[in-house]
């Protein structure tokens, strides 16, 4: 009967663990002030999408997450279950960033839109955009976006 319980526990620690984007890829944004190079998870199925970052407690600069939603759409995110506040950037097919909805609130169920057609969306710790100066219209170079 212990082990079973022990069982059930282990089990039910791994099911609330945040869940991790099956691949780490680079990624670059060109602007004004330079190239800056991010490692990005990539959120391709779709649990990987509705998870996203929920759950985490942390996200260093430089790092984010990557979603696909081929094909161009419009996108509408949300911060359920998001715990730090993030900057969501909103890609175009051609890698040209849409629009950047920043400083995201934690826990929110506020939809954020996309604002027009949408390939992708890279989530990073709030404030990077700023930092970097990432603005709408600056490019991303990843093989996820054509380059026209």
């Amino acid at each position: 009967m212990m082990s079973l319980v022990a069982a059930a526990a282990v089990l039910a620690a791994h099911c609330m663990a945040p869940a991790r984007a099956a691949s780490v890829q680079p990624l670059e944004i060109a602007t004004r002030s330079g190239v800056h190079v991010f490692s990005v998870e990539m959120a391709t199925t779709e649990e990987e999408k509705q998870t996203g970052l929920m759950y985490r407690k942390e996200l260093p600069d430089g790092k984010g997450m990557l979603f696909d939603f081929a094909p161009e759409q419009q996108i509408s995110m949300w911060m359920k279950n998001t715990y730090i506040p993030l900057d969501m950037i909103f890609i175009r097919a051609d890698g040209r960033i849409l629009r950047i909805a920043e400083n995201t609130e934690p826990f929110s169920t506020k939809i954020i839109s996309s604002g027009g057609l949408a390939r992708g969306v890279l989530e990073v710790i709030a404030g990077t955009a700023q930092k970097y100066g990432i603005q709408p219209g600056d490019r991303v170079a990843h093989p996820l976006f054509s380059k026209r």
